[in-house]
């Protein structure tokens, strides 16, 4: 029986459309990356579970796709076991990529004495996440990273936001927003050993709604106390000034919460002499983004009215760096969440006319003593520059513009019969039919011309 051809949930292929409307945007992205001066980096997709575990909290490990070990996975293990969180490590030594933050801490401890500090690296590769599948949320999905490594000034988070913004004003996203908290804010409202949990729960505001995240809360059994500034958190209103001072009113008595709102303060200012406008940034005091190693600024860039989540995220991290060995490493970076990008810009029809086809010329194949001089203008083309194909095999002249037509290649060369008796070439318009015949300089110079104008 023939195998029912389907793709496993949450994964999508990409059609070559899709794939030139993608480098389109990686295009742009890597270059306002580039100009902030931010160089590429790559790193393995399958990490060791020592390398991924006990970083990103709970909820996120439990969405790690654990891969098992090789060879006779289950020697020396009781199978009777049920306990599946004591049965991965025992059967799974590694695991996909859940984001690009771990896997280049990693990278820093392993090279740190070759590396030039602070570190800018940029990363575009694609992680995997073992999440229930929904509209712009995927199992696999490429993250584009920009990350600075070594240096705690507040620069460097007011850097950030600016290329944030530089990369969605390109992109020509409408109405997007980047909202910033200070993890100070939410550390202030809740005891030390349960902030995690907190901002793990308090992360699913905008999935599950306010309401369920107060009984989720209730039900984690924190304090009437904790849930009560939450709640007065959620209705600071106004401008980034206003609520600055709200939070000042509100949390600024303490050292830590003083500490934060001083913190945002400072990077909007200098965000703003940055180029920033004012009304590009907002902060949202419940901002929490769930991973468990953010320590200071956290961001994440919405966009209003849209049918999807939130495109990015990122923020500032201190102690990831310790596991490895190297204290006091500290780093802030963002994330844009290249399939959700991708889904917004189609929605808001932001993708500009893209050429659909990849060959520019076919040359047809009819007559076989004519192969040698196909070959060698074939040869020629593609040392021009053009992008030329030959149909392999020689049929009926009607198939091979039938295909033509269907991979929408724009022109055709004939040397048939005649045109190879008379050392010319029929150059063939294919969307308005008309052909001309030309000498082998003539044919270059209109091909061309024609191509040109098409772009």
């Amino acid at each position: 029986m023939a195998l029912l051809p389907s793709l496993v949930k949450g994964m999508r292929d990409y059609a070559t459309l899709q794939v030139q409307r993608r480098n389109y945007m990686l295009s742009i992205i890597q270059s306002i990356y580039a100009r902030y001066g931010f160089t590429p980096l790559e790193t393995p997709a399958l990490e060791s579970r020592a390398t991924l575990t006990g970083k990103y909290g709970q909820e996120g490990e439990q969405l790690m796709f654990n891969v098992l070990k090789s060879g006779n996975f289950l020697e020396g293990i009781e199978t009777s076991a049920t306990d599946y969180k004591k049965l991965k490590p025992l059967i799974s030594d590694k695991g996909l990529r859940y984001d690009l933050t771990v896997p280049l801490m990693r990278y820093i401890a392993t090279h740190q004495h070759q590396l030039c500090f602070p570190f800018r690296r940029y990363q575009i590769q694609p992680v995997w996440r073992a999440d229930r599948p929904q509209k712009g949320r995927y199992r696999e999905f490429l993250q584009c990273d920009a990350d600075i490594i070594g240096s705690s000034a507040l620069l460097c988070e007011a850097e950030i936001l600016k290329l944030i913004y530089d990369v969605c004003t390109k992109l020509c996203i409408k109405y997007f927003c980047i909202k910033i908290n200070h993890r100070g804010v939410l550390s202030t409202i809740v005891e030390p050993e349960k902030e995690k949990i907190f901002c793990a729960i308090v992360d699913k505001s905008e999935k599950i709604g306010c309401e369920k995240v107060i009984s989720a809360l209730q039900a984690a059994g924190f304090s009437s106390q904790t849930i009560a500034s939450f709640s007065l958190l959620q209705k600071f209103k106004g401008s980034n000034a206003e609520r600055l001072s709200q939070l000042q009113a509100t949390i600024g008595h303490t050292d830590t919460g003083s500490k934060a709102v001083a913190a945002l303060g400072n990077i909007l200012t200098q965000a703003h002499a940055l180029g920033l406008p004012d009304g590009a940034c907002s902060i949202d005091p419940t901002l929490a983004r769930g991973l468990a190693y953010y320590t200071g600024l956290v961001m994440e860039l919405t966009v209003a009215n849209a049918s999807i989540g939130s495109l990015g995220g990122g923020g500032r991290y201190e102690h990831l760096g310790d596991t490895f060995g190297i204290t006091g490493l500290v780093g802030v970076g963002f994330s844009f969440g290249i399939d959700r990008l991708y889904d917004l810009m189609e929605e808001q029809n932001l993708f500009p006319s893209i050429t659909h086809y990849t060959t520019e010329v076919l040359l047809t194949n009819t007559e076989e003593k004519a192969e040698a001089q196909l070959l060698k203008l074939l040869n020629q083309l593609r040392l021009d520059g053009f992008k030329a194909e030959i149909y392999p095999q020689r049929v009926k002249m009607k198939k091979q513009l039938t295909y033509a037509h269907k991979k929408n290649i724009p022109f055709v060369v004939i040397l048939g019969e005649e045109e190879y008796t008379m050392h010319h070439y029929t150059l063939k318009n294919m969307q308005t039919g008309i052909q001309n015949s030309y000498s082998w300089p003539e044919l270059f110079a209109a091909l061309g011309t024609a191509l040109a104008v098409k772009s």
